[in-house]
């Protein structure tokens, strides 16, 4: 059997959680060292409903990366096999509003994981198995037209104080690699859905908010363009890299599902609609509100993932239409998780971003 330690950071947020609970299950010989500061959108009640066999491969570390002492202890601790980087602040509206939070994660925590790691690396007699995966975006690149698409040589063209950070701390990776030689592959992904996903980003929201037949306020005219990746596809991606990838490499990660925000939106109206059998009078659209746009609000991401289709063999598994529905679905039956998740920051947030309660 396949055996292997990893430290996932961030692995209480939503694509952290779906990648811990993905390797729980597929992969019996794995074991998870989970580091989440549980800001926010970290939620340890994700992990509940591990059976005891899964339950004793998983060990929380409640903790920042930003907290170099905590890290080099986890590294003393634990034969580490690979780290796997999702930590980071990561909403967009979030980081026009309060830009140092992102700096102070996204730029000086991948800092003091990459030294941890690298000192661990080095005392281990530099393994060449060893993996420093980095889970960035396709934010970085900036802002496509109405064709094209980002590709592993796009050059960087951050819009936000959240894609500037992410871009320091792909830069800072990739010299890792290339001064000491860490062995570290970045992953750039374009926009994730699935369960677990906290009631910020688009799906959730509407989803959250059509349950309650709230308001669904949409930015600008709708039509901003975003190639929609499953988060269960996304995590088979990341496995991929982890096993077969190329230390220096990056791989662009996308789930060939180009939509318009709007064409989202409406098509969360109608499956909500069918689901809950809501008449023509009470028809979900209805809720629709087009919202001032924010500032620096990029037009449209595409990612070409030919590289890690040619080279490490994935492709995305899940029709887009159909990931939706089963993502409406888990809402709608983890109804206890929802309420878990609506107390709080998250309707402080929704305040300061729309201006009322939705």
């Amino acid at each position: 059997m396949d055996t292997k330690t990893l430290l996932v950071t961030g692995g209480a947020g939503f694509i952290g959680t779906n990648f811990i609970r993905h390797i729980l299950a597929e992969q019996p010989g794995w074991r998870i060292v989970n580091l989440d500061a549980l800001t926010y959108a970290g939620n340890l009640a994700n992990f509940e409903d591990l059976t005891p066999e899964q339950a004793g491969r998983h060990r929380f570390i409640h903790g920042a990366i930003q907290d170099g002492v905590l890290l080099d202890r986890l590294f003393a601790e634990e034969t580490i096999d690979g780290v796997v980087h999702f930590a980071a602040e990561s909403h967009v509206d979030r980081s026009i509003l309060k830009p140092e939070a992102f700096i102070e994660t996204n730029i000086v925590g991948t800092f003091r994981l990459l030294e941890a790691s690298l000192n661990y690396w080095e005392r281990q007699d530099k393994p060449k198995d060893f993996c420093f995966l980095h889970i960035s975006t396709d934010e970085v690149y900036g802002s496509l037209g109405e064709e094209g698409y980002f590709t592993e040589e796009s050059p960087y063209d951050p819009s936000s104080p959240y894609s500037a950070a992410k871009a320091g701390s792909d830069h800072l990776v990739r010299a890792y690699f290339r001064t000491f030689g860490l062995p570290a592959v970045i992953t750039n992904c374009s926009n994730n859905f699935g369960p677990y996903q906290f009631p910020e980003k688009l799906i959730p929201l509407m989803i959250l908010n059509l349950m309650e037949e709230k308001i669904l306020p949409v930015y600008g005219d709708g039509k901003n363009v975003r190639d929609w990746l499953y988060v269960i596809d996304h995590c088979d991606a990341l496995i991929r890299v982890l096993e077969q990838g190329k230390p220096g490499e990056t791989y662009n990660i996308g789930g060939d599902a180009e939509r318009q925000n709007i064409e989202v939106v409406n098509l969360l109206c109608q499956l909500f609609d069918f689901r809950l059998d809501r008449s023509a009078e009470k028809a979900s659209q209805r809720l629709i509100r087009f919202v001032t746009d924010r500032p620096g609000h990029d037009r449209r991401y595409a990612i070409d993932a030919s590289k890690i289709k040619r080279e490490l063999g994935w492709s995305p598994a899940h029709d887009f239409e159909e990931a939706l529905e089963a993502t409406v679905d888990w809402y709608l039956q983890n109804l206890d998780w929802v309420e878990l998740v609506r107390s709080g920051e998250y309707r402080t947030w929704i305040e300061m971003n729309y201006g009322q309660r939705q």
